[in-house]
């Protein structure tokens, strides 16, 4: 589309209705784990590290593909391995700070992946210099290569806290929701272009929930 019909503002609210789809209607996350190379102990002869140093995780919101597992016979038997396809909005990534890249690591449910993709997603009606997202491929990490226990939610059959997430509650641009602060920006909230929300964020949760049958949409306008 040319650049007469598509100005900086039509850009900010493409980019914001992709947000609220990620971040206030989808719910999926993963955490996100760079890696410091810059702290970590390189071998001498397979310029490898045999153990690997990483930031505390970052909590981010995504759209998660899940590919079909793949069964490998090794020398202990049979072994499911996963790949995983992860869809992160790039200028949410702009907006925190958070830089993504080969090599680092994340986990969703109670699987770990390293990223051995990292591609931008098209650019936005042709304008080259801006992009919607950003895709991972994750390969399942090899066993003793990470050693931190996963973040929830997991899978209904533990009986972790967090491994049923029993609460979403939107961001909607505000700085804080219920849950704390959310690190989220509108950009045509943020100019001045649209006011903040009236009715603030919803949210799934048991304050919903009239019948104790568990959580429900609850909204408080």
């Amino acid at each position: 589309m040319a650049r007469l019909f598509l100005s900086p503002r039509e850009i900010d609210y493409i980019n914001d209705v992709n947000k609220e789809l990620i971040k206030d209607v989808v719910g999926q996350k993963i955490y996100y784990y760079p890696v410091r190379p810059d702290i970590m102990k390189i071998h001498d002869v397979y310029e490898e590290s045999p153990s690997k140093v990483f930031d505390p995780p970052i909590e981010i919101e995504a759209r998660v593909d899940y590919k079909p597992d793949e069964n490998r016979i090794n020398r202990y038997g049979i072994e499911e391995f996963y790949t995983i396809e992860v869809y992160l909005h790039y200028r949410d990534l702009l907006d925190r700070g958070i830089e993504t890249k080969i090599g680092d690591y994340f986990s969703y449910d109670v699987t770990f992946f390293e990223v051995i993709q990292h591609q931008y997603d098209n650019s936005i009606y042709g304008q080259i210099e801006h992009v919607m997202g950003v895709k991972l491929m994750g390969r399942q990490a090899r066993k003793g290569q990470m050693s931190q226990t996963p973040h929830g939610p997991t899978f209904e059959e533990y009986t972790d806290p967090d491994a049923v997430q029993d609460t979403f509650v939107q961001q909607r641009g505000f700085e804080e929701n219920r849950l704390g602060a959310t690190d989220d920006i509108r950009s045509l909230q943020q100019k001045g272009v649209l006011t903040a929300p009236i009715s603030g964020p919803a949210e799934v949760s048991s304050k919903g929930d009239e019948t104790d049958a568990g959580s429900s949409f609850y909204d408080e306008s």
